[in-house]
Parts: structure tokens; sequence; C-alpha cells
């Protein structure tokens, strides 16, 4: 095995572990590094085993694209083709110096050694693929378990992201009431905990995800008050070449229908929240309806009563580590080829990292990205004559996904809507008051200024989560931020105190769980995918209470 090529994949959802599963039988030797305790990403996200879930496959649909994929996986695990280390946290992928991309040139100028790295040394010159150009030796830094207080640094030949999305959060008034939290977090409690968030739930935002989170929590018994939707789905119909592409989808959206009828679940369209309400927790919404503008119609606002709200507005891609590595992005996406590479050789991207289209589409392009990473590795060219299927399905989900984004926007008007006394901000508890007066009374005229005058976004998450409610406020355009670390790490882990991990003999069991002699505790999980950034957003008081506390 140690003869074969190398390529870590991270992230074990849809994209991932397609990608793996493809390269894996095309003679590549994978390491598969998740943040989650099960692979399946949050759209295959499974039930802890000692919750003893009977009947998983009842908070799924596509159940039996999942079942293959899980018996393709346990199979190469089983032979050592792949192997899957769970509970990795990566923070950091560290690229030997070869010639920078064009992302890389424009930051640092012409030259062979990229900004922060060390030159390549012979021992671990990388290999190089049929017209894909050399690739590199790679160090994927990753934090271990749920304290995240260990690192284990892991070789790699390539490198392929797969990092998933995390959920677009936009501020109203009473947003940050306990009972308000994503749509994304309501479904990963309710698949991974099989935890209701609520008895009486109002479902709102825009987007396709609501759809199975509404008939999800219908149908595990919650009263689903309402689904809210601020798009008009008939649109879609008029989305250039949307329907034609996928048909099938046209289905699907009917089969969800057909189920928020049976659970007799109201379907607002052309509506949105304007306001949550309650004391120590939520106990209502007021909702309104929007006129073509996408501003509240006057006199159309009616409370809904509720004790949770789960709300969103989209998707945004996961950049950070493509962005570290010097790659380019397509807007708030990652720049890939049709073989699913990135600009900087050696890495390869698919899935939600390179524009949110849903697990059909992540599967597609995690299949192309697998395929040309292991031709690549072993020194060929991908066959033109294995490539024009998945290259048509992958056209035409993306056409579907493109039409869907043109449709599924977030109301025009939302902004006005947010009071001055709203917070933004959570980590740092900024207003949106305190954002405005940086634009209109210090002069501030993008968001690098505006974090600088009001702080917004200088807190635990970084501006992750309240970066587009800046923006929108603001008027400033969106601008992507490269960081050096994809997520906070210790002192200890910066100065170089990490396990090593060559890809093929390493202190890491196969089963991917951190050694008990070498690693943090793991007996609780923690996941990746929506919702978990904006865990992360407490408010800065209670984070220095935390911090008294544990001293």
């Amino acid at each position: 095995m140690a003869d074969r090529p190398h390529l870590v994949v991270i992230g074990a959802g849809p994209a991932g572990l397609a990608a793996a599963l493809t390269a894996a039988r095309h003679g590549v030797r994978v390491t598969v590094v998740d943040a989650a305790a099960q692979a399946g990403g949050q759209f295959y996200r499974m039930p802890a085993a000692p919750l003893g879930a009977r009947r998983p496959r009842a908070l799924h649909h596509k159940w039996r694209s999942w079942e293959r994929l899980r018996g393709d996986l346990d199979r190469h695990l089983a032979t050592g083709h792949v192997r899957h280390l769970a509970d990795h946290h990566v923070w950091c992928v560290e690229r030997e110096a070869t010639e920078p991309g064009p992302a890389e040139r424009k930051a640092t100028g012409p030259g062979p050694v990229v900004r922060g790295e060390r030159p390549r040394s012979p021992a671990r010159a990388g290999r190089s693929g049929v017209a894909g150009g050399p690739v590199g030796a790679f160090t994927v830094h990753a934090l271990l378990g749920p304290r995240q207080e260990r690192g284990v640094a892991i070789r790699a030949d390539a490198v392929l992201l797969a990092t998933g999305g995390y959920e677009k959060v936009l501020p109203f008034p009473g947003w940050t009431l306990p009972g308000v939290l994503s749509a994304g977090g309501a479904q990963a409690m309710l698949k991974g905990g099989l935890v209701l968030p609520g008895r009486r739930v109002v479902v709102a935002g825009t987007g396709p995800l609501l759809l199975p989170v509404a008939t999800g929590l219908a149908a595990a018994g919650a009263r689903v008050v309402a689904l809210v939707e601020s798009a008009d789905p008939r649109a879609l119909a008029r989305a250039p070449g949307a329907l034609a592409a996928r048909p099938d989808k046209l289905a699907e959206g009917a089969r969800y229908a057909a189920r928020l009828l049976r659970h007799r679940v109201p379907f607002l369209v052309r509506h949105t929240v304007v306001e949550a309400h309650g004391g120590d927790r939520l106990d209502g919404v007021t909702v309104a309806a929007l006129g073509p503008d996408g501003r509240v119609v006057p006199g159309g606002a009616r409370r809904l009563d509720c004790d949770t709200l789960a709300v969103g507005h989209g998707l945004l891609p996961h950049t950070d580590l493509a962005e570290t590595l010097g790659c380019g992005l397509d807007g708030v996406a990652v720049r890939v080829d049709d073989e699913q590479r990135t600009d900087v050789p050696g890495v390869w991207a698919a899935g939600e990292a390179t524009g949110v289209g849903g697990a059909d589409l992540a599967l597609a392009e995690g299949r192309i990205a697998g395929r040309s990473a292991a031709a690549r590795l072993t020194g060929r060219a991908p066959e033109p004559r294995n490539r024009a299927a998945a290259y048509r399905a992958r056209a035409a989900l993306r056409a579907f996904a493109a039409g869907l984004d043109s449709v599924c926007a977030p109301p025009a008007g939302w902004a006005e809507r947010v009071t001055d006394e709203t917070v933004v901000c959570r980590c740092e508890e900024v207003t949106a008051g305190t954002v405005r007066t940086a634009v209109t009374d210090l002069g501030a005229g993008d968001l690098r200024t505006v974090k600088l005058l009001s702080r917004a976004g200088m807190g635990w998450c970084q501006g992750r989560m309240c970066e587009p409610a800046v923006a929108g406020l603001t008027g400033c355009p969106a601008t992507t931020v490269r960081r050096p670390f994809a997520r906070p790490v210790p002192l200890g882990v910066l100065a170089g105190r990490e396990e090593r991990d060559d890809g093929e003999d390493s202190a890491v069991r196969t089963d991917g769980r951190a050694d008990s002699a070498t690693a943090a505790d793991t007996d609780t999980g923690t996941g990746t995918g929506t919702g978990t950034e904006a865990d992360r957003c407490e408010p800065a008081k209670d984070r220095r209470q935390a911090d008294t506390d544990r001293q």
C-alpha cells in the first residue's frame, strides 16, 4: 500500500465520500479526514450509536444512495484502501512550495516559493501527472476530538477539499431569543440527536432546505405551525432551463408538498418573519406578506404562536482551507476546472465548496474529482469516454441549482426591517446601529474598515456568521477574507506539538478515533455541517462567564 500515491480528502459528506471511493477504486490510497464522529456529513447525518435508533432511514430521503456509499466505504476500510479519521478538525493545510497559482501570484508576486511555506525538499518532491502539472507534498493539520486540544499532522501527495457549506444567517428583531435557531441546526438536532427543538415550530426563510426540515419535524411529532417561504416557488418554472435540466426535481418537490398537506402544515408563500417575540424564550413570531419588490405589504402582518423558530436563508461555501492554500475563487465559491481541479497544483475541490447545489451535485462532482485525482496521481490523464455521462449530469444539476438560486434569494428589503437595537454580531454584541454608524458617521467604505470601527466580526467566528448581514446593512460589497486558520488553534499545537501521520503507520486507529493514549478525550462527538458555526457565536458576556467558571 505504501507505494500507492496518497490522497487526503477533507470532509466525509456526499462529495467527500464519492471522491474517496472513486479514487480508491482507481489505485490511490485515500485518507478521509472529517470533524464528525460518523461519516455522512449534514445530508447523511446519522444518530449517535448509543441512542439505538431503530429506523434511522425515517429521517432521510435517498436512503438507498447512503446505503450504497456506506457499503462501499466499509469494504474499502476493510481492505485498507481507505482510512476514515473521524473527530479530526482540520485547521490548516500546508503546501510545500511549487509554482504559485494565479491567486498567489496576485498576492505575492512571481516566484517559486509560496508565502509562509518552506522550500520543497528533494525527498518530498511531488509526483507529476500527465498534463496536470506537478502535484505537491502537503501536510494536513487537524485537532483531535471534541476538545480540540491535541494536534496531528497528516502527510499527503494531494488534497481534495470537500468542506461543504454553512448557513447564511440574516438578523431580525428578536432573532437572539432562546428558541430561535437555524434550519440546519434544527435538522441536525433531529437527525443526529433524535431531539425535537420544540413542540410548536415555525420553519421560515428561503431555499430548498426548508422543505425537508419542515416535513422531518412534522413526521417526528412536532406541530409545524407554518412553513414561511419568502420566495415564490412557482417562479422556478420561469427560470431558464432549470426544470428542463432536471425534471425529476419537480417530482421531488411534489412529494414534499404532499407530505406537508398530509401533516396539515400551512405553506405561506411570499411571506417572511419580521420579528420574534418573547421574554425568557420565544413565544411567537410576526409574519408578513411580501410585495413584488420584496418589501412588506402594509397591513399584511399576523402573529403565529410557537416555541421554536427554525430559520434559514440558504448556504454559503466553506472556503477557508482553499483560500489558505491560495486557490482562486469565483465569487464566494472555489474556482475549479472541468476535472474539479483548483488552480493550485495537487488540490481538487468538490461539493458545496465549489458552489451550493445539493447532495446530487456534490456526488457527481465528487466522482469526477476522485477519478481525476487518481489519474493525475498515477501519471495518467482521465479517459474522456469515462467522463461524458458524469459531465452531463453535473451540467444539468448546476443548471438547476442556478435556477433555484435565482428564485430563492433573501427578500430585497430584509435589511430595512433590522432595527438599530438588533444585535448583528453575537460574538461581540455589536448592534445594527453601531454597524450603520461606522459607515454614515465614521466613513467606512468596506467590510474590513467596518470591522475595525465597530468590532463586528472580531469574535470567535471571525465574521463567518455575521459578515453577510454586515454587508447587507452597510451596502459594502461582500469580499473574501483570507484567514490564516480555519478554526481557533491552541498555542501548544501552533508551537509544533502535534503527532505525525504519514498516511500508513500512525497513532490513529483504523476506525478513525484518536488513540486514547495520545489524543483528547472522545467520549462526546462533534459534527460538521450547518448549524455548528452558529453555535460558536455566543454573547461575549456569556463567554467571559464561562471562562470564569472554568477557572
